[in-house]
């Protein structure tokens, strides 16, 4: 059985409840339309994190494979000597963006695939191994940036959509059945009232009517 509010059985408090109960209503279907758009939203995304993690992965055997041929080319040694000579790459820079009014992150940064002029090792002591072999990791850094950022908007809307559903849930299963209740509980009392006026202002009549014939 639905529990009612405790409130005083008046027809101001009626009436007040009843305009508590189209404000609800209203709330509820906004907050449902803004789940449903989240849900939307999520699968969309969701798609493209299932499509970026199957690229990154397959970036990454790429990558290791011409890491392998650019050893056998340069030998471990020198290619580690190599290495420590690449300049580092631009910092990132984290903003944000909305979705639907949740805050997600928004990663900018210039593009990670450089020219070999630009990576800092020296030509005459390396080989293309080492640029193919530079350029495809570069490509894994791009990928694996991007797709940290779509992991993380799924996070935040899937928390939203959670919070979302609670509110919908309380206001559809609890709090607008509950005002409900309490409308028609005030409505019988009131009703109730009415008809025991009814009968008393009846049997005072009835006494004012048998005092006045005797």
């Amino acid at each position: 059985m639905t529990k009612i509010l405790k409130v005083k059985p008046t027809r101001m408090e009626l009436l007040r409840l009843k305009r508590r109960i189209k404000l609800a209503e209203k709330g509820h279907k906004i907050l449902k339309e803004k789940q449903d758009a989240l849900i939307m939203e999520f699968f969309t995304i969701y798609d493209e994190a299932l499509a970026l993690r199957k690229e990154l992965n397959q970036k990454i055997e790429e990558a290791f494979e011409q890491l392998r041929l650019a050893e056998i080319d340069t030998g471990i040694v020198r290619l580690g000597e190599i290495a420590l000579s690449v300049r580092p790459n631009k910092e990132i820079e984290i903003k944000k963006r909305n979705i639907m009014g949740v805050p997600v992150p928004l990663i900018e940064a210039e593009k990670f695939k450089r020219d070999p002029s630009e990576r800092g090792y020296a030509f005459v002591s390396s080989s293309s191994k080492v640029d193919i072999a530079s350029e495809k990791f570069e490509e894994v850094l791009e990928l694996a940036i991007r797709l940290a950022e779509v992991e993380e908007t799924l996070k935040r809307l899937a928390k939203e959509i959670e919070k979302t559903k609670r509110r919908v849930n309380a206001l559809e299963y609890i709090i607008i059945p509950r005002m409900k209740e309490t409308v028609k509980y005030i409505s019988q009392h009131l009703d109730e009232m009415e008809r025991e006026n009814f009968f008393r202002l009846k049997r005072v009549k009835a006494l004012l009517e048998a005092k006045s014939q005797a």
